[in-house]
């Protein structure tokens, strides 16, 4: 079903919300579905690479290459066959980056310009975004059609994401007009917890059918599985992280064919008044 791949950036600028988390097993249970993805891994902690089972400090060439060296993705992208998907690596390089991106010519953009001879090969391409609104995530932004942002549901939650959702704004106003929230994801989540379930009602309220419906519980296998180098579903597929990323894929395949048939439908619509 290869077109022109949909490009999601994983963003959330507060860390340990389940981002890397939530890129690696959305790329795997996609990959489940036997979609072809691509995980960009732009935070310079390596960790989607290494949860992905490839070994940051051991590749030729990562995203810092492609951003500021203008190495071919072709070229510096890796398949995991432990993962079932494609990986452009992450490592520590990328600190490196942010600098020099400064001095580059239309320097939010490159990872736009660098995906596009390869978006064809892919049905999704999924970016692990560093924990902070800088240079890294903006590339990320300008380069994506949606972004999906993992949440806890906790106090502060909510003021990290006003800061986002304006972030999102400011780029789909200057930079990137087709930018969209594609949805919010609750992680870590436990219903038990009377502030989460509040939290939880004051994002479906704001955002409506933004939210995702799946909800991401506390899970110990989705916190060892990095570990070992793979997915949940490749470590423990009975395990409820697993099955919970699996149905996040469906969710978001489904909600991508009835965008693409809407949009059909309103070119049908639009050609036949001509």
């Amino acid at each position: 079903m290869t077109g022109s791949a949909q490009v999601f950036a994983v963003a959330n600028q507060k860390g340990g919300v389940g981002k890397t988390t939530t890129t690696i097993n959305l790329a795997a249970s996609l990959a489940a579905t036997q979609r072809k993805v691509l995980l960009v891994d732009l935070d310079a902690q390596g960790n989607a690479t290494m949860g992905s089972g490839i070994n940051k400090k051991g590749v030729e060439f990562s995203a810092y290459h492609v951003l500021i060296e203008g190495v071919a993705i072709a070229g510096a992208m890796i398949h995991s066959d432990s993962a079932g998907f494609h990986v452009l690596a992450g490592n520590s390089d990328l600190t490196a980056a942010e600098v020099g991106l400064i001095t580059q010519d239309n320097r939010e953009a490159r990872l736009k310009t660098a995906l596009e001879p390869v978006r064809d090969q892919f049905d999704y391409i999924l970016i692990d975004c560093p924990p902070a609104l800088n240079i890294l995530t903006l590339n990320a932004l300008v380069a994506a059609d949606g972004v999906i942002i993992p949440m806890q549901c906790e106090y502060y939650a909510l003021e990290g994401l006003s800061a986002l959702v304006e972030t999102v704004e400011n780029v789909r106003s200057s930079l990137n007009p087709g930018l969209q929230i594609k949805g919010l994801l609750r992680t870590m989540f436990d219903p038990r917890n009377n502030l989460a379930n509040e939290v939880s009602d004051q994002l479906i309220s704001h955002f409506g059918d933004k939210v995702y419906r799946t909800i991401v519980p506390r899970n110990v296998r989705l916190a060892e599985a990095p570990s070992h180098g793979l997915p949940a579903l490749k470590y423990d597929k009975s395990s409820r992280g697993a099955i919970c990323y699996l149905a996040l894929a469906g969710e978001i395949l489904r909600r991508d064919a009835k965008e693409r048939s809407a949009a059909h439908s309103r070119q049908h619509e639009s050609s036949s008044e001509e």
